[in-house]
């Protein structure tokens, strides 16, 4: 696991001490580990999903006294609302929509309490369209189809954002949603049924390097737009770039970041959390290889998560690892 240099340690302690202290004081309580924790990911094939199957298969080789089971679901709002209902104990999701759901706002109507394990990895905003197609800009979608994320999905909460911070969401020609998934949406764009698909993802994401080996494309970028993102939403988004290399990029391509957080009912047992959380940073090198290439999982950044509270059994576990 990466280790803290010294001088950041007092930092890490200090941003512990003020996560725990705001998570929820019921979470806290330990009644040992329950036989299993039932883990919303996402889509089957998706990287939610290779993420939960990942961390299954470490649990179950650590020797922890933990079951994961991973449900394939639509992704993050999907999740959250499972999260709320008690169909599952666990769920990832991406940072903003995490948000909304303690704050009980958008597809929220009430605040659902959860607590987060870590701060994962953080997913690139794709905004992909045929290179040799007329759209070069956000505002080129005006009056088009684009596929912005599957029901339920964080990828349509975000392509939503965009489209109305560009003002493409309204007015005599608006962009016309279809809501698709990942792979419902590069056949769509490889079929001509929509001009431009929206993905939250790492990188490369499979699918869309694929695609983008049978036909160029060209990533409009989107970084223009975090700024006010973040104004209206918050600071979960973040300035990123897809680098050159990917998807046959010749040069970097500014686009939006937002994490993803590994996320747990406020009522799970901070034992099973605990331990959960130490295979997490057991085993992050080869969670993290199915979803994105090269990304780190480093304490400061694993902490990072924003209103959504620490759970005291994460707390737990970097306290006793880190000090």
């Amino acid at each position: 696991m990466t280790q803290n240099a010294p001088g950041r340690r007092p930092v890490l302690r200090a941003a512990l001490g003020l996560l725990a202290g705001a998570a929820p004081a019921g979470c806290a309580r330990d009644h040992g580990p329950p036989p299993r924790l039932r883990l919303a990911t996402g889509p089957e094939g998706g990287p939610y999903n290779a993420f939960g199957n990942a961390l299954a298969q470490a649990a179950a080789a650590g020797g922890r006294p933990l079951e994961i089971v991973p449900v394939a679901t639509s992704a993050s709002v999907d999740n959250l609302l499972r999260l709320r209902d008690g169909s599952v104990e666990l769920a990832l999701a991406m940072a903003d929509t995490a948000e909304d759901a303690v704050v009980g706002r958008g597809p929220f109507d009430r605040p659902v309490p959860v607590a987060a394990l870590a701060r994962v990895y953080v997913n690139y905003t794709h905004l992909a369209v045929p290179a040799d197609g007329p759209v070069r800009s956000v505002a080129d979608l005006a009056g088009r189809p684009v596929a912005t994320g599957a029901e339920g999905s964080g990828v349509q909460v975000v392509a939503g954002r965009v489209l109305r911070a560009a003002g493409t969401d309204t007015g005599p020609a608006p962009a016309r949603p279809h809501h698709l998934g990942l792979a419902e949406s590069v056949t769509a764009l490889r079929g001509g049924r929509v001009d431009a698909l929206f993905w939250a993802g790492g990188v490369p994401t499979p699918a869309l390097a694929r695609l983008s080996r049978e036909r160029p494309l060209r990533f409009l970028p989107l970084d223009g737009y975090a700024g006010a993102l973040r104004e209206r939403h918050g600071p979960v988004y973040s300035e990123v770039v897809l680098p050159p290399g990917a998807y046959g990029l010749t040069e970097p391509v500014g686009t939006i970041g937002v994490g993803n957080y590994l996320l747990a009912r406020a009522d799970v047992p901070a034992a099973a959390v605990r331990g959960l959380t130490g295979v997490v940073f057991d085993r992050w090198r080869e969670l993290l290889s199915e979803v994105t290439a090269g990304a780190r999982l480093e304490p400061r950044f694993a902490i990072a998560t924003g209103r959504v509270p620490l759970h005291p059994g994460a707390a737990a576990h970097y306290r006793s690892v880190y000090g």
